[in-house]
Formats: C-alpha cells, structure tokens, sequence
C-alpha cells in the first residue's frame, strides 16, 4: 500500500481506531527491539518504518486536537 493511502485510510478512520493502532504499532515496535537485541531480526529497516507509522499516527491526532481536520 503506498503512503498516501495509508494517510488517507488513517485521516478517515475515528479515533478510537488511531488509539488502537497506536497501541499495536507500539508493542510491536517493543517486539523488534527484542528481536533485534536478542539478534533474532533480520531486517532491521522494520524498526524505522514502525517507527514513522507511529509518528504518522501521532501527527494525525495532533492534528484533530488542534482542529486541523
């Protein structure tokens, strides 16, 4: 999926989905620092595209705080 569907998937869906796909993004980046401390991740660029999901999510809900969209 590119990027701009995600982002628009993610600015339509309510926020109660956001919290819960924060949570999951989340423990599963928690799951891959594991891995990776315990030299069991290969692919280590899973770490980064975990870690910018989140922040598009955060941003997303920044941006309804605010009352951007």
């Amino acid at each position: 999926m590119k990027i701009s569907a995600a982002l628009r998937e993610m600015r339509e869906s309510a926020p109660a989905e956001l919290d819960g796909r924060l949570s999951r993004l989340e423990d599963q980046l928690f799951k891959l620092r594991i891995k990776h401390a315990t030299n069991q991740l290969e692919n280590l660029s899973q770490i980064r595209a975990t870690r910018r999901e989140i922040a598009r999510v955060m941003t997303i809900m920044a941006e309804r705080r605010k009352g951007n969209k």
